[in-house]
């Protein structure tokens, strides 16, 4: 999963507004597709890909307002491939309205309305919509992979006589061979144990709800909203959202792996919602803008966060001198300039030094002074240097 926007209700200088993209395989499905969005694919290592799919959870603007430029932006490419556009009941309605804004297309645009409880059936997995509690028309969805095959022993079927090759293919697949004697030779006398596939939760808006709990059983990963902390359950209560106390005991009635929060209130920080939601349920994350969730098999480890794992890199700049520096903090002596070289070294970024202007050389023991990146890095290096007010969760682990 890469958390392209992760506020709520109204950007911020470093969260976007609601969008994921979610990728298996060569598989890529946005859920949710808030202004801005094309502008964080973009600016993120997965580019403007020709998505095939968008998945709106419900249509407060926050959740739907970057479709119509996202549409009109394909047209101009020429694009040609069709596009589906999934959401709950109104959804025709709403892209007939956005028509007059994104105008005529050069693909096709399919809407297709989802109730709770609809089921798309793909290959090696299935999509559900489920209900959820928001006071409008509105979904999550389940992303549900089918039990894989159990891993092949290949002892076992050198014991049988099942010849390197295509044979050994089949059994893997779940079909029976037939040797060259005759045998018959079943996947059941070669495979283990069926092995589980994955399971990602995405509520979109909810308040807490027994759907959610219900569609939520047993995940991998679970992504809640966390909209208030427990200062605000009156108007979490009221504008049908969720605090990050609740959003936590709902992972925990479900029994998922880990638990992500997002669409946060710009009133919070995101070490203060992962807070409250570990005394609750410790397996919690607050992802930023660019991280990645990485969900393996389960036999082959725990779901995890990557921080920054899906921003862009920029490629190599020329020298200081050739570069254009731009200022993004002032250290107030050189061991805190120190500190923020080293941060932004970890992050890739080239920093330098200079004495602030209203002190000269000399004029203090130890000035203040500014720390200036290149230009291309100044929206990394922010965010960086605003990561120091939301330390990473391992961090405050130790």
């Amino acid at each position: 999963m890469v958390f392209l926007g992760t506020s709520g209700s109204t950007p911020t200088a470093q969260r976007a507004l609601a969008a994921t993209l979610v990728r298996r395989g060569g598989e890529r499905l946005l859920i949710d597709c808030a202004e801005g969005t094309q502008r964080q694919l973009l600016r993120s290592s997965v580019g403007l890909v020709e998505l095939e799919e968008v998945f709106l959870t419900h249509f407060h603007a926050d959740h739907y307002l970057g479709l119509p430029g996202l549409l009109k932006t394909y047209a101009l490419r020429g694009r040609e491939l069709p596009l589906t556009v999934y959401g709950p009941p109104g959804l025709r309605s709403l892209l007939s309205s956005l028509r007059r804004i994104f105008g005529r297309l050069t693909y096709s645009l399919t809407p297709v309305e989802l109730e709770p409880g609809a089921i798309l059936q793909r290959d090696g997995y299935r999509l559900e919509a489920f209900a959820v509690e928001h006071g409008v028309s509105a979904v999550g969805y389940a992303l549900v992979e089918h039990e894989r095959p159990g891993r092949f022993d290949v002892e076992r079927a050198e014991a049988l006589g099942v010849p390197d090759g295509p044979e050994r293919g089949r059994l893997q697949r779940g079909e029976s061979v037939t040797l060259a004697d005759g045998r018959v030779v079943s996947p059941d006398d070669v495979l283990g144990p069926a092995r589980a596939g994955r399971k990602l939760v995405l509520t979109g808006d909810t308040a807490p709800a027994a759907s959610v709990v219900e569609a939520a059983a047993g995940a991998d990963v679970l992504v809640h909203e966390a909209t208030f902390l427990a200062d605000e359950r009156a108007r979490a209560r009221e504008t049908l959202h969720s605090t990050a106390g609740e959003a936590a005991l709902v992972a925990r009635e479900a029994k998922v792996r880990l638990l992500a929060l997002t669409h946060l209130s710009t009133r919070y920080f995101g070490h203060q919602i992962v807070e409250e939601a570990r005394q609750l349920f410790p397996a919690t994350v607050v992802p930023r803008d660019f991280d990645v969730v990485v969900i393996p098999f389960p036999e082959r480890g725990a779901p995890a966060l990557v921080r920054g794992g899906a921003r862009a890199r920029s490629p190599a700049l020329g020298s200081p001198a050739m570069t254009r520096l731009v200022q993004v903090a002032v250290a107030g002596d050189v061991a805190e300039a120190e500190q923020l070289k080293e941060l932004l070294s970890a992050a890739g970024i080239e920093s330098h030094f200079e004495v602030a202007a209203e002190h000269g050389p000399g004029a203090l023991d130890d000035p203040p002074l500014k720390v200036l990146v290149p230009e291309a890095e100044v929206d990394a290096a922010r965010d960086a240097i605003e990561a120091l007010s939301e330390p990473d969760d391992e961090a405050r682990e130790e």
